[in-house]
């Protein structure tokens, strides 16, 4: 028996996604459930490996459909410079170093060679690019060995990939993909295969699935039917990982599905389970199917995350001290949180916040920190390994406003935080108990930004001046007892048992 989980892509700043694939990855190590987790994006930029094992995936955990046919197995790089020069048909002329590359130069043969270092390790090469007469033509990517090739022709001035070849050990070739604009046409031992989705069939069928086995459904787009067609006899399962409708475009007859999740419930006869992350979202999905479809699925409530164990101070909190954690994204609204402490610390003068996370809005938030001359008490403390940290801070603030589930406000409530966010779905009602371990704000999205910032600043107030933190505490931790990993995990068997028996 073995369980697969199939997304698409991955990056060195994962998304909840992969978040959630990875604690049902420890999970499943627990039980000592054999599991697979899929990946069918072409990934070109990093090595698979670095970026799966960055998150804390195993190596033997993962599959890339573009290496699934190949001998070569899921590893780190370890190509090095040397094997590189071996590998030349003629000797270089002279080398320019960087701190990212090594370019080799060919001058009577008019070619350059440019190796790149793998991001976390410089010691060895993850891709060389070849170009001849100032056009690119192949680009080679590494493990311990050449596992594929791209190649380029020029076209108006720029180049295009029409052919890749994925090798085995001994330098054969195990799959090769010849593309032609976004259409491409896979040609694997004896077999030609049209198209991604062709592919993805193909592979499917090779795994030999049978009524024991079991495939989760991650992500679904350009894919779903695929899947579908392809998954018997193993039991099928989809994760709802976001909001699953359109609440401005739902009225009394028709609900907007989620585009993510329209095939994937258009056609859940098929389906043998749903998962949401919590239950106010199951309650909410199983109304919505009741009142507009003629099928109500067999629906569960499996946290997307656990936690290992309650976090307990060794040493005091920090007095009014805040934590926020996340992307640095417009939908996050870390600005608003910015602003609102601003304000809230004519009244407490001894506040912080520390801001934990990276990402696109990082510029703008610096902006309003300097411009308030904010620097000493709001400092933005980029990524960090957090599970140790949140049990220094009194209280947890997010601006987010919208939580399939919250990880971080998870992760929160287990080092015993109050929290302060927006009351909208699903994470903020999950994990905060207004008034009882914090507060939950009223929001909507056409109150003018101020009027949003002055709530926060409000409860931030109110937080510190008039409760006694302890209570929240202890709140807090109540709520983290059922997502600790025994709970979760007996969830997984539950749902397990159950499938397989149906």
């Amino acid at each position: 028996m073995t369980i697969y989980s199939f997304n698409l892509g991955i990056g060195w700043a994962s998304s909840g996604v992969e978040y959630a694939q990875l604690y049902r990855a420890q999970i499943f190590r627990n039980l000592k459930q054999k599991a697979k987790f899929v990946f069918l994006d072409l990934i070109t930029g990093d090595n698979i490996e670095h970026l799966t094992h960055n998150i804390g995936f195993t190596d033997d955990e993962i599959i890339w459909i573009y290496q699934y046919f190949s001998d070569i197995k899921i590893e780190p790089t370890s190509y090095s410079l040397k094997q590189l020069e071996n590998s030349f048909s003629l000797p270089f002329d002279r080398i320019e170093q960087n701190t990212g590359y090594v370019r080799y130069i060919f001058d009577k043969a008019n070619v350059m060679v440019t190796a790149y270092f793998a991001k976390k390790n410089k010691n060895v090469v993850e891709r060389a690019e070849y170009v001849s007469r100032g056009k690119l033509i192949r680009k080679d990517y590494y493990t311990h060995t050449k596992l594929f090739s791209e190649y380029y022709t020029p076209r108006d001035n720029r180049a295009y990939v029409y052919e890749r070849r994925f090798f085995n050990q001994d330098g054969s070739i195990a799959l090769e993909e010849i593309v032609d604009g976004e259409s491409s046409m896979f040609r694997l031992k004896n077999q030609v295969i049209q198209g991604k989705n062709g592919l993805i069939a193909y592979f499917l069928k090779s795994l030999n699935l049978t009524k024991t086995d079991i495939i989760i459904l991650d992500r679904a787009t350009n894919i779903g039917s695929t899947i579908f067609k392809y998954s018997a006899p193993a039991k099928l399962g989809v994760v709802v990982h976001a909001e699953h409708f359109n609440d401005n475009q739902t009225d009394e007859q028709n609900v907007l599905w989620n585009n993510f999740y329209e095939y994937q419930f258009d056609q859940v006869k098929n389906v043998d389970f749903l998962i949401t992350a919590t239950q106010s979202q199951e309650e909410v999905l199983r109304r919505h199917f009741d009142q507009y479809t003629a099928y109500t699925p067999n629906i569960v409530t499996i946290p997307v995350g656990n936690l290992n164990k309650l976090h307990i101070p060794l040493k005091a909190r920090k007095t009014h001290s805040l934590i926020t954690a996340s992307r640095l994204a417009n939908e996050k609204h870390v600005d608003w949180l910015v602003s609102a402490v601003i304000k809230a610390k004519e009244v407490v003068p001894d506040i912080t916040f520390d801001i934990y996370g990276k990402g696109g809005e990082e510029q703008k938030i610096r902006k309003i920190i300097n411009d308030n001359h904010a620097q000493d008490y709001i400092k933005l403390m980029g990524h960090s390994e957090l599970t140790q940290v949140y049990q220094k801070y009194d209280a947890y603030i997010s601006a987010s406003t919208s939580e399939g589930f919250g990880l971080t406000l998870m992760e929160a409530v287990g080092s015993g935080l109050p929290i302060i966010g927006f009351d909208v779905r699903y994470g903020n009602q999950t994990f905060i108990q207004n008034k009882k371990n914090g507060y939950l704000i009223t929001y909507d999205k056409s109150d003018d930004i101020s009027i949003i910032i002055s709530k926060l600043t409000h409860d931030i107030i109110v937080l510190y001046t008039e409760h006694h933190l302890a209570d929240f505490e202890q709140q807090s931790y109540n709520i983290a007892k059922d997502y600790l990993i025994d709970e979760v995990q007996q969830k997984w068997q539950n749902l397990i048992e159950r499938a397989l028996n149906d």
